[in-house]
């Protein structure tokens, strides 16, 4: 999958995105020339632009904003779906935040490019320009999921008015917060593993991402049993689909098809672990004697879930259904500002 696209459109161009390429961090970059005779409404600059705005974290372009401008527009889903787009001009001495600038992280891009390139940062969003809390690139930042992308503006609109913003958390707060961030207020956010409290006028609900679900199966168990006992458990302790980041499993289940499947479904990794490593962990796991002559370790599910989430701290033990056993455990994580 390529991670990002630069886009040039002229000889000076295409030499300042060769020069981009060398300074991004990701190896996942593909450069397409696209030339100023050639029409741009061309159909392929058309479909390669598409395809990028679903595909890719980042798009640059290296010309005028008016062609960029005018080549996303047609694809754009709002703030939760687009990716980071820049504009650097053919010379390199501007680099623009075009579009996604906090949650796709377009800003920083923008700033780090532009400090490698000796250029200057174009960044037009309010909360940056004034310095104040913006709390879709807090959320970004700290490993979490905006739920409701549309509610952002009633948080950033009231800090610009100078208003407070209420803060409800599950977690502990390990920094002191912004002066205007209380406890309560007309708008404000909550962060939990779920979605379902609104303590607030207007409540925008943030779930960190923090979850690590360990499963362990029998050969060639089918996708809709893999599904239906990951959620029956997450269910049981009202945790959220979108707080998993990771799925864990011992190594001989790699291959495991419904796993897989399950994976792919929502984006997650499959972390898997051999014996020997599940069986350095401490603590203590429901053990199965069965289940260690057959895989040589006494729980697939607990051990992997705490082994992927490098923290003993299980929320959900051993849980069976229909032949699926399911553990989820807890990164350790803390609200920072």
């Amino acid at each position: 999958m390529i991670w990002g696209k630069i886009i040039s459109f002229t000889h000076n161009g295409a030499q300042t995105a060769k020069k981009i390429v060398d300074l991004l961090p990701n190896d996942k970059i593909e450069l397409y020339k696209r030339s100023v005779d050639t029409s741009l409404c061309g159909t392929s600059l058309k479909r390669m632009v598409q395809q990028a705005m679903v595909d890719c974290q980042l798009i640059i372009f290296v010309g005028a904003t008016g062609i960029a401008v005018r080549s996303i527009a047609p694809y754009l889903q709002g703030k939760a779906f687009d990716p980071a787009v820049l504009v650097v001009d053919e010379q390199g001495k501007f680099v623009i935040s075009l579009l996604s600038g906090h949650l796709g992280g377009a800003n920083e891009f923008t700033q780090m490019l532009a400090d490698k390139l000796k250029a200057t940062a174009i960044i037009t969003t309010a909360t940056d320009i004034r310095g104040a809390f913006a709390v879709d690139s807090w959320a970004k930042n700290n490993k979490c999921i905006v739920i409701e992308s549309d509610r952002i503006h009633y948080i950033s609109s009231a800090i610009l008015r100078g208003e407070n913003i209420g803060l409800k958390s599950n977690f502990s707060i390990n920094s002191n917060r912004p002066r205007n961030i209380v406890d309560f207020s007309k708008n404000g956010f909550t962060v939990a593993l779920n979605a379902n409290e609104s303590p607030f006028e207007n409540t925008l609900h943030i779930i960190p991402k923090i979850i690590h679900v360990g499963i362990g199966c029998r050969r060639d168990t089918s996708l809709d049993k893999i599904s239906k006992a990951v959620n029956l458990a997450l269910s049981k302790y009202n945790i959220d689909i979108r707080a998993v980041c990771a799925i864990a499993s011992v190594d001989i289940k790699q291959n495991e098809a419904g796993i897989l499947a399950f994976c792919r479904g929502y984006n997650l990794p499959f972390n898997t672990f051999s014996a020997d490593e599940l069986n350095t962990l401490d603590g203590e796991f429901t053990s199965s004697e069965f289940v260690k002559k057959t895989v040589n370790v006494d729980n697939v599910c607990e051990r992997a879930a705490v082994y992927s989430a490098k923290n003993n701290n299980l929320l959900c033990k051993k849980l069976s259904c229909d032949g699926v056993t399911i553990a989820i455990a807890l990164e350790k994580w803390e609200m920072k500002f």
